[in-house]
């Protein structure tokens, strides 16, 4: 991946939606190249897809929730069961194993309280936990989809 590629990166992180034209013109390439480029980047899982970003709260999801799950299994058939319960929940944002002293961490979006209990109740009863903790966000500050890109 060169400069360009990045730079082809940079401009779709911002806007999708701009036409293959603008987006050439914005990293000094005509359209056939630049869109050769943007298939090669889809083809080979650089970009993953394209979607349009919702505001949470627009849609009645104002809660955010970060929880952090400890686990006294360990093993590959537990892990198996819990994730795919988790990835199936709608919602949970993201799902990551931890290292430390925390196993897994979740960030989940829901419309109120009563709707987070009703998610906890659904987690805790899938397979056996040690321990979740959730805190509640009080205000986002910061919140972007788009990676630093590193330079070639």
């Amino acid at each position: 991946m060169d400069a360009i590629d990045r730079k082809i990166l940079a401009v779709l992180q911002d806007n999708t939606a701009l036409s293959v034209a603008e987006i050439g013109s914005r990293v000094g390439l005509s359209s056939t190249p630049c869109w050769k480029r943007i298939q090669r980047l889809e083809a080979d899982g650089v970009i993953q897809k394209r979607v349009a970003l919702i505001d949470q709260d627009a849609i009645g999801l104002g809660i955010s929730v970060f929880v952090s799950i400890e686990t006294g299994d360990h093993s590959q058939e537990w892990l198996d069961k819990f994730a795919k319960t988790v990835t199936a929940m709608p919602e949970v944002m993201e799902f990551y194993r931890m290292a430390g002293d925390v196993d897994y961490m979740l960030r989940v979006v829901v419309p109120d309280i009563a709707g987070y209990d009703s998610f906890y109740k659904r987690l805790i009863s899938t397979v056996p936990l040690k321990n979740v903790t959730s805190r509640f966000a009080m205000e986002k500050i910061k919140s972007t989809t788009a990676l630093p890109i590193p330079p070639a």
